[in-house]
């Protein structure tokens, strides 16, 4: 039985082993999905002991994305968005690390057939998440700005990358009404009735993905469809960030519908 995990911390309310172990159920894959909470100063030391005890691949979750790019061979892209969320161990040479939140954000827009070549897209909020989805955008053809509370973390974001600006929130009057993409990469409106983009900038033309996914439909994600524009759950998000890692690590095509039942029971 190969055995994958999740490295974070805390990690006891993740919908990762519901998800995955869905996966595995559904291609006859012999495989467990469990949680591990190091110590917040461990990370090298919990990939280095999971490569030990054999962990067939692991995922990475807060606190330990940007301490983990020191403990793994990381891709180009997870080099670029300085952060890692999937781990894979091949037979040979050091663990391998990836960033699969920028394909969840690609794909969660391709389930909803949003075209992004040619886009302009705001991305708001300069953390992780905003700057996995920066990278992704840009990567798929969008030009990108990015809003953030402190400008000077966005005008930073915006300058790794490519065709990118940045600027403080005040800036969104500017760029959402001629946008076609908006991406919520922040926290705002987790359990609680809040949005970080006035609905009064909201329009039809545009694409609204919101990270948050507790709760499904979040008031960004109201205003937005109210508005007629189209919108997409975080829960979308996170259902595309581990197909991707499961179809990296088992080398098959992830069972997303499966995954996605699993992942819906836990969140309606």
């Amino acid at each position: 039985m190969d055995v994958y995990g999740l490295i974070g911390n805390p990690v006891e309310h993740s919908l990762s082993p519901p998800m995955h172990e869905a996966g595995y159920d559904a291609l006859g894959i012999d495989a467990r999905y469990v949680t591990f909470e190091p110590a917040a100063s461990a990370a090298a030391a919990a990939v280095d002991g999971a490569a030990a005890l054999g962990v067939a691949g692991l995922n990475v979750t807060i606190p330990f994305k940007r301490d983990v790019l020191a403990a793994v061979d990381a891709d180009p892209l997870a080099e670029r968005i300085g952060a890692v969320n999937t781990v894979a161990f091949p037979e040979d040479g050091p663990p391998r690390g990836y960033n699969t939140d920028a394909a969840g954000v690609t794909r969660a827009f391709e389930a909803h057939d949003v075209v992004l070549d040619g886009t302009e897209a705001v991305v708001v909020g300069a953390g992780g998440a905003g700057r996995a989805a920066a990278f992704a955008l840009a990567d798929a053809g969008a030009t990108v700005h990015v809003a953030n509370r402190t400008a000077s973390r966005a005008v930073d974001l915006a300058a790794a990358v490519p065709d990118a600006t940045g600027g403080g929130l005040d800036e969104l009057e500017t760029h959402l009404p001629e946008a076609d993409v908006l991406v919520n990469a922040t926290s705002v409106g987790m359990e609680a009735d809040e949005t970080p983009v006035p609905a009064s900038l909201l329009h039809a033309d545009l694409a609204v993905l919101d990270a948050v996914y507790t709760p499904i439909e979040t008031r960004l994600l109201r205003d937005a469809a109210a508005a007629g524009a189209t919108t997409v759950e975080g829960a979308w998000m996170l259902l595309y960030q581990g197909v991707a890692a499961f179809e990296r690590w088992t080398d098959r095509e992830a069972p997303v519908a499966a995954m996605n039942t699993a992942l819906r029971e836990r969140l309606e």
